[in-house]
């Protein structure tokens, strides 16, 4: 699944795009940062409603390439600004946890299967 995908699967919208090309390997929901850094695959989506700085931060050690912020949060500035520096995407739904990731899940395992 490539990023340019999560919007229009999630009815989202960026706050920050970065290449739409990149392929999104693998998903991961939570909203404990530390076990977002100790269990979240690289090359990933993360889903969660931690909108700010340092879930930034979190995402770039992980290797994450994508963030879905969910149930229509606002992104602070400094949280855009890092997402940007480290070229994170960010993408905002209105969607809760549970649906967002269903819709990810579900086409995650489309996409391997062909």
């Amino acid at each position: 699944m490539k990023i340019q995908e999560l919007e229009t699967l999630l009815d989202g919208r960026w706050e920050h795009e970065t290449n739409g090309e990149t392929e999104i390997a693998a998903g991961f929901t939570s909203d404990l940062l530390s076990d977002v850094m100790g269990n979240a695959p690289e090359d990933s989506v993360l889903v969660t409603i931690q909108a700010h700085k340092n879930t930034i931060a979190v995402a770039t050690l992980a290797g994450i390439v994508a963030l879905v912020i969910c149930s229509n949060r606002p992104i602070p500035e400094d949280m855009l600004a890092a997402a940007k520096q480290e070229g994170v995407a960010v993408l905002v739904t209105q969607h809760n946890q549970f649906e967002a990731t269903g819709r990810i899940y579900a086409r995650l395992q489309a996409t391997r299967e062909g």
